[in-house]
């Protein structure tokens, strides 16, 4: 059966890849901060689809954690999601300096290391995918958040060009807000968002694996999105940047 490791893999689109996955058939290697968490994961995964389901307690912020994955990366997987995450409460200048190296830490070190790990042994078995999770915000411009997901849409587009093909795919996946514990966790008051703008992770999830298939490089879920970040393109930066700042405050 095909292995699939996950990040952030105990909620939200983390989560949602996961129930996704087993009933794909996937084996589950599932990476998390939150040991007894995964383990509750874990078995209500196996208790569900019949799948194996590894669990690997690990913190992405620190050089052991990363390591441990790494590791598991160089053993084999079929299928990386690199989806672990945060946000931060506060604008830039009221982030302390280690919160956003730490963020640089997950979103940007942690999936170039993860990936590189994980293409060689792909390669030479001929197939495999990895999904990196970014965010429609890398369209954007608005604080190191943005910034990091530019970094992982860039980035997961260049490695597609060097290594893709048919049998092995790299993709971004960039959802806008998605009901999940990502804004929670981030002490953010989403109450302004407009219900429209909000999608579902099963659904976010399942459109990541049909653009996968098709060999997408970018997946956008849902029209209203790309209709977003079409426009969006399409307005001057510093005008895209002034409106995000103000949406942001």
């Amino acid at each position: 059966m095909p292995t699939a490791l996950i990040t952030g893999a105990t909620a939200g689109i983390g989560a949602a890849f996961a129930r996704r996955l087993a009933a794909d058939g996937f084996t589950l290697v599932l990476v998390a901060r939150d040991e007894s968490r995964l383990a509750e994961a874990a078995d209500r995964l196996k208790l569900r689809y019949g799948v194996t389901v590894e669990v690997l307690p690990a913190d992405l912020a620190t050089d052991s954690g990363l390591s441990q994955v790494e590791a598991r990366c160089r053993e084999g997987v079929d299928l990386l999601v690199n989806n672990a995450g945060f946000g931060h409460p506060g604008s830039l200048l009221e982030t302390p300096v280690e919160d956003e190296l730490r963020m640089l830490k997950v979103h940007c070190e942690a999936v170039l290391r993860l990936t590189l790990a994980a293409l060689p042994g792909m390669r030479r078995r001929g197939r495999g995918a990895v999904i990196n999770v970014g965010s429609v915000a890398g369209f954007f411009t608005r604080g190191t958040y943005s910034a990091t997901k530019a970094w992982v849409l860039n980035f997961s587009e260049s490695v597609a060009a060097e290594v893709g093909g048919p049998h092995l795919k790299v993709m971004a996946l960039c959802p806008g807000f998605v009901r999940t514990e990502f804004h929670q966790r981030a002490s953010a008051d989403m109450s302004g968002t407009p219900g429209i703008l909000w999608l579902k992770a099963d659904k976010v999830v399942d459109e990541a694996m049909r653009d996968l298939a098709l060999g997408k490089r970018v997946s956008i879920p849902s029209l209203r999105y790309k209709v977003i970040v079409a426009v969006g393109r399409l307005v001057p930066r510093r005008l895209v940047g002034l409106i995000s700042g103000r949406i942001g405050r």
